[in-house]
């Protein structure tokens, strides 16, 4: 009996691009039929969606259901912790006060007359480990209280809290929707942290404006919040010192930040790519691969190098490369320069390049060469592949051939001391510490009362690492059914042009938009995005660093904000606004936000494209 295959009788009849594309409109009609008419959980739809995409890709039947628990997994390994630590820090910042020290700082630091920026300052900088609708509690009866004093400018309050809030919400981790993104599109957490906080900042300024521009068209009156009365304020001598209170803010932002500057200068120097002389006998190099090229069996090493440097035989620098090698004679000077630079450009950047085994037979490959060939590489950065490929030479000729390379430099010696200290769950952990420690101390709690405060918050959390977790799965069996290929071949990304590659920018803010307008959730259209983008970022399509696909797509989870969107109801419910009032304010803020940031990510990729 042969097994079930949906997928072999649909393939029959279209082409393997549309068959993909069906996938892709069947994932997407699943989790938004389920979530917008069956009102399902967004995990439920996630889940289901990703079920049905790798029911329908190509894979053994027995491995179609497997294949979500394992990217399930694969994603919630990646920054379930993460997620987790975020809740508790959140939650306890709330309760000890810190949040509430933050804000008062920055009131005392700009003054009442321009409390709006201070208001927007303090949600720009809570919303980055405190989710949105959090932040927004706390700092609406600091709104109100200000109307209260000054009696205008109520709308401009209300609104600045949004700006900030919601931009850092889908810009900067440790947020659900931006880690998950950086996590997916293989970007480091803390470049995200740069880049989402850089093009953040100048959408936030726009935002402000808007703000300002809309309280003047429209100023609304506050209006009272229900039957209860206006929460009083807490003395300053009952909260913690400004510094203890930003620790849990700052100390993972400097940590990730500064692991990355080390890495980053670490890499610049591309230690494993070969110099002037790591070559010292040409002839030996060259005959080895010429003799292989000649032998009568289907594959080989020599081969291999020869048809990874070819590549698919339309280029013309690349058949110059692999004529150089095959070339009788001894090479000049120039010539040695020539096939050095274009080994290091063609055959050590190639990231699939030990993958066939079959080439390797009898050939020791190194530790490291055979950890790092079983990485994905869609994940692999380029000096990765440097490496990797330079270790696999080393294994295949001998030191009077290929010069051994140093690795291990002072700046790498460096970037591995802060590798450990600034890894996403480490920082967190130290920052939930020192939020729990500040809990405790604050409100003189007991270990018990703390444990129970810390669980409160976990099953927050823990709902958001299911939907994220969830969404990453339904991205991976998106990208099993090969979408991102199918997206690629429907745009000149290939092409030399700049224009045509910041088509991928466009691709990703309107994918985001479309899939916010529909179904409300900012994290759900960043997770369903990035997952069907995936294929398409790395630097060598993109021409710039992923991490402007990933803003641009969050920008995108700004736009169209309306009635499906619970910050929507957040906004105007704990405003006081009418839904007609939200309308008119709330979703041409997030327009603005979103329009700004894409067309800072677009600027940014032109200017600093990062590789």
């Amino acid at each position: 009996m042969i097994p079930f295959d949906i997928s072999l009788f649909a393939q029959s009849a279209i082409t393997p691009d549309q068959y993909s594309l069906l996938c892709l409109f069947v994932g997407m009609a699943t989790v938004l039929g389920l979530i917008i008419i069956m009102r399902a959980n967004a995990f439920l739809a996630l889940i289901t969606a990703a079920m049905v995409v790798s029911l329908m890709a190509d894979g053994a039947i027995q491995d179609k259901f497997s294949r979500v628990a394992s990217s399930f997994g694969g994603t919630a390994g990646g920054v379930g912790i993460v997620i987790a630590l975020a809740a508790i820090i959140g939650k306890c910042m709330l309760d000890s006060g810190a949040a509430d020290r933050v804000v008062r700082a920055f009131m005392s630091v700009f003054g009442e007359k321009r409390s709006p920026i201070a208001l927007m300052g303090s949600g720009f900088v809570l919303a980055v480990p405190v989710f949105f609708d959090t932040v927004f509690y706390l700092l609406v009866p600091l709104g109100r209280s200000m109307f209260r004093k000054t009696q205008k400018n109520y709308l401009l309050y209300v609104m600045a809290i949004a700006t900030g809030g919601c931009i850092t919400h889908t810009l900067v981790p440790p947020t659900p929707g931006p880690l998950v993104v950086a996590d997916q599109l293989n970007v480091d957490k803390g470049l995200m942290i740069l880049i989402g906080a850089m093009i953040a900042f100048p959408a936030a300024c726009a935002g402000l404006w808007f703000s300002a521009f809309m309280n003047r068209l429209m100023p609304l009156p506050m209006r009272p919040l229900g039957s209860e009365p206006e929460p009083e304020a807490i003395p300053d001598d009952k909260l913690p010192s400004l510094w203890i209170s930003l620790a849990p803010v700052l100390l993972p932002v400097i940590l990730i930040s500064t692991n990355t500057v080390l890495t980053t200068m670490a890499d610049a120097e591309r230690a494993a790519q070969l110099r002037e002389g790591d070559i010292a006998d040409w002839s030996a190099f060259r005959s080895r691969i010429q003799s292989d090229e000649t032998a009568n069996v289907d594959t080989n090493f020599g081969k291999h190098v020869l048809a990874t440097i070819r590549g698919d035989g339309s280029d013309a620098e690349r058949a110059r490369i692999a004529e150089l090698i095959l070339q009788e004679g001894d090479l000049n000077g120039e010539e040695q320069n020539e096939l050095r630079a274009g080994l290091n450009r063609f055959l050590l950047l190639d990231k699939s390049f030990p993958k066939n085994r079959d080439a390797f037979l009898g050939l020791k490959l190194s530790g490291t060469a055979m950890s790092l060939a079983g990485s994905n590489p869609a994940r692999m950065a380029p000096v990765t592949a440097e490496r990797m490929n330079r270790e696999v030479l080393e294994s295949a000729y001998d030191e009077d051939v290929v010069k051994p390379y140093t690795w291990e430099t002072p700046n790498r010696k460096m970037a591995n001391i802060t590798s450990m200290l600034g890894d996403p769950n480490f920082a967190l952990l130290i920052s939930a510490v020192i939020a729990m420690w500040t809990l405790a101390v604050q409100r003189s709690l007991s270990l018990k009362e703390l444990a129970t405060s810390v669980e409160v918050s976990l099953m927050s959390g823990g709902l958001i690492i299911l939907i994220t977790a969830a969404g990453g799965a339904f991205g991976a069996m998106l990208t099993v059914a090969n979408v991102g290929d199918a997206i690629q071949n429907m745009f000149p990304v290939g092409s030399d042009a700049a224009s045509a590659k910041l088509m991928i920018l466009f691709l990703g803010f309107g994918i985001a938009s479309v899939l916010k307008i529909a179904q409300g959730s900012s994290t759900v259209a960043m997770i369903t995005s990035s997952g069907m983008l995936v294929s398409l970022a790395n630097p060598e399509v993109l021409g710039f660093h992923p991490v402007y696909l990933a803003a641009s797509i969050g920008a995108g989870s700004l736009f169209g904000s309306w009635m499906n969107d619970s910050g929507f109801w957040i906004f105007a419910k704990m405003s006081g606004l009418t839904e007609v009032e939200a309308l008119k304010t709330w979703t041409p803020l997030l327009m603005v936000l979103g329009a700004t940031s894409f067309a800072c990510a677009v600027l940014m990729a032109i200017v600093l494209p990062l590789v």
